[in-house]
């Protein structure tokens, strides 16, 4: 691909950002315009704008790497995705709205009057959403350095100068538009590649289901080994092998390998030759999944997939950037007819994103080998198309993972400095929301440094669970139950989300290698949910004389339409 046309759709999309955000600027004036937007956002403009920050770096390029390595399995992703608005609609968006909070820490004072489960509730949200913003920043870096040689740490970069600027100087105003724009911009960018990719894969004589044989090379292919990997074959192979395979130097000779596992060693080059079959990386060793999850989904197909079910199905109504775009509505309705129109819009979106992956079986199979799988979709038009219409093509989808990576950003970022400025800085006001703004950044911008590249899903992934473990039954008991008492919301919390947290951080670190012990704490949401809602019942039930004074009022508040309460007052 031409990197010149690439940099300069990035170049483009950076740039129309600022000039969106400056037209936020120039209406944002107090403080409830920079928090909450006024409380004016309608319905169709707001679930653009929560379609546009919902669809990340996960969605955008994640699901197409997910199904080119895992197959269709994967699917369940999208849909969990979706379906999580479903029972946002049902259970949560009208009521959250009405508590009049700014933020899930101020819904949590105002429900519970209690400052312990306010802090609590805003150490959630900050590391929730810093796990959110890690993703954003390493798949900026992955789309420049695929597209243009850059170096890894020079996205990240771009996409925190940018968030930053729009986020301090505009606040929800400014990026409630910000988000509006990329939504159709991310559809455009997947929608028009993909007609012509589909037009080229029915004239090129593909196979017509690509997951019904073996993937294989269609052309001669080189693939870079960068890390030590281990290769399944299922028949002797021919490849040229320039380093080391098995223990044994090979200077760029022709090797047959035989039936079974192989290791190949860092820095290793393999040719191999039109029509060979693709090896299976290793379960353990990476591509699509983290090691832990793909090999416990092998091991465990159904629980796994149970597991992923749950965690994004109740992990969405507690991510903080979903969450605060719900106070900008004007009242209950509001939040509700949002919330419908959002299911359309993502549902809409989703449709694109495992066709890449597909056509990325096709015809970048070496990608599952060298863990590159969230590239698919930036290099599927070079690859069918080639020429300028490959390149322009390809500018084009870069141009949308820059900007699912900048919306995503944007709305994290603001919720986070939201967190910081009411609960951690010293003071509150505009001023001090901005350097929130660039503490929520610095953060995770710093980790994107330091930690490995994950496959976007699995921080992403990471971050449902513990959402669903945590503010699922908070906001659920808390709206819907009058017994909840702070010191039940606290040990929930803790016991819930910190377990999902901790379980799913040692399967990351590869611990323990495999079993049933394993597979639990790599899908932790189907244990680790329930353990948050009955851990908030019973410590309340035992703590009942705690249950806050006002509670029936207001719930009421929480669930009494607002033209009924306007009736009640007068």
């Amino acid at each position: 691909m031409n990197s010149g046309y690439a940099v300069t759709a990035v170049a483009l999309v950076a740039l129309a950002t600022i000039l969106v955000g400056a037209f936020g600027l120039r209406i944002s004036r107090t403080t409830s315009d920079f928090y909450v937007a006024s409380r004016t956002v309608g319905p169709r403009l707001n679930a653009t704008a929560i379609s546009g920050e919902y669809l990340s770096a996960a969605s955008f390029l994640g699901i197409a790497g997910l199904v080119l390595v895992q197959g269709p399995d994967m699917l369940w992703y999208p849909v969990g995705y979706t379906a999580g608005y479903l029972v946002l609609l049902l259970f949560v968006a009208a009521p959250l709205r009405r508590s009049g909070a700014y933020t899930l820490p101020d819904f949590a004072e105002a429900r519970l009057s209690s400052q312990a489960v306010r802090r609590l509730a805003g150490a959630f949200v900050v590391g929730t959403g810093w796990l959110y913003l890690l993703p954003q920043l390493q798949g900026a870096g992955l789309t420049l350095t695929v597209l243009t040689g850059a170096p890894d740490w020079l996205g990240g970069v771009v996409v925190a100068v940018v968030v930053v600027a729009i986020v301090a100087a505009g606040g929800m105003r400014s990026i409630t538009f910000v988000q509006a724009f990329q939504y159709w911009l991310k559809l455009t960018a997947l929608l028009v590649p993909a007609l012509f990719l589909v037009l080229a894969w029915q004239g090129d004589g593909a196979p017509r289901r690509a997951f019904d044989e073996p993937a294989t090379f269609r052309d001669q292919r080189a693939v870079r080994v960068d890390d030590t990997l281990r290769l399944t074959l299922e028949r002797p192979l021919t490849v040229r092998v320039d380093g080391t395979v098995d223990g044994r130097r090979h200077p760029g000779r022709t090797v047959r390998l035989a039936a079974g596992t192989h290791r190949i060693e860092a820095g290793t080059r393999l040719v191999f030759d039109r029509g060979a079959e693709v090896p299976v990386r290793e379960r353990g060793s990476g591509g699509g999944l983290s090691p832990s999850q793909a090999e416990s989904r092998g091991e465990r197909p159904l629980y796994a997939t149970y597991g992923l079910i749950l965690a994004t199905f109740l992990g969405t109504m507690g991510l903080p950037h979903v969450v605060v775009r719900f106070y900008t509505s004007p009242h209950g309705v509001a939040a509700r007819r949002t919330t419908v129109a959002v299911l359309g819009l993502i549902g809409a979106f989703y449709l694109l994103p495992p066709l890449y992956g597909a056509l990325g079986r096709l015809y970048a199979p070496e990608l599952a080998l060298t863990g590159d799988a969230d590239a698919a979709a930036l290099l599927l038009p070079d690859r069918l198309i080639g020429g300028l219409g490959g390149d322009l093509l390809g500018a084009l989808i870069a141009g949308g993972a820059f900007a699912a990576f900048l919306s995503t950003a944007s709305g994290l970022t603001m919720a986070v400095a939201g967190v910081l400025t009411q609960d951690v800085l010293p003071t509150r006001g505009v001023r001090h929301f901005r350097l929130g703004t660039v503490l929520a950044m610095a953060v995770p911008l710093a980790a994107s440094a330091l930690v490995g590249g994950l496959p976007v899903a699995d921080a992403v992934g990471l971050a449902f669970a513990v959402s669903a473990s945590s503010f699922c039954p908070l906001l659920v008991l808390g709206i819907w139950w009058r017994r909840l008492t702070p010191p039940g919301a606290a040990a929930g919390m803790l016991v819930g989300g910190g377990s999902a947290l901790l379980a799913v951080a040692a399967t990351m670190a590869g611990f323990p290698g495999s079993g049933a012990l394993h597979a639990l704490l790599a899908w932790p949401a189907l244990w680790s949910v329930p353990l948050g809602f009955l851990t908030m019942i019973l410590v309340s039930l035992a703590t009942a004389g705690r249950v806050p004074a006002g509670t029936a009022a207001i719930l009421a508040r929480f669930h009494l339409p607002e033209e009924l309460r306007a009736e009640a007052k007068a």
